[in-house]
């Protein structure tokens, strides 16, 4: 059992891994929908307090200002990580979210690549390249899950 934050920039596929996990069976919360930011970019604190404690074995997904408070209720942070062009060309296609689609959200993602995701891998445990096949990245999170 383990409570793992899957983190990165827009595109890099954590939800289509987050989607796979959920598949599986595991239990898993995408912070991007349903109200778990009171804002764009800050989560709900209380709620993601409450959600870590009565979750011992949980998939967060989500990148946002203030994630960096709830590292150490997470066993694992992991970066799920890919070059710019992969980031852009999957935002410009994805049928499930229209961010990154403007010249505007498209060079804010630009900036992030360059400035929040150094950050990122800086406080992860484990780095996971976005671009392997979504069976095996998720086998590598079961993995940590299930403390192997």
């Amino acid at each position: 059992m383990a409570r793992i934050l899957i983190t990165g920039m827009s595109g890099a596929g954590k939800s289509t891994l987050l989607a796979e996990l959920a598949a599986r069976g595991r239990t898993t919360v995408e912070t991007d929908v349903d109200g778990w930011e009171v804002r764009r970019g800050l989560w709900d604190e209380p709620r993601m307090h409450a959600l870590l404690d009565r979750e011992p074995d949980v998939v967060v997904c989500g990148t946002v200002e203030n994630q960096g408070r709830f590292a150490d209720r997470f066993d694992h942070v992991v970066l799920l990580s890919a070059p710019l062009d992969v980031l852009l060309g999957r935002v410009a296609t994805r049928p499930t979210n229209p961010y990154g689609r403007t010249g505007a959200e498209r060079e804010e993602i630009v900036r992030h690549h360059r400035g929040v995701e150094p950050l990122l891998r800086a406080a992860a445990d484990l780095e996971l390249d976005g671009r392997r096949p979504v069976a095996e990245l998720a086998d590598r999170i079961e993995a940590l899950l299930d403390g192997r």
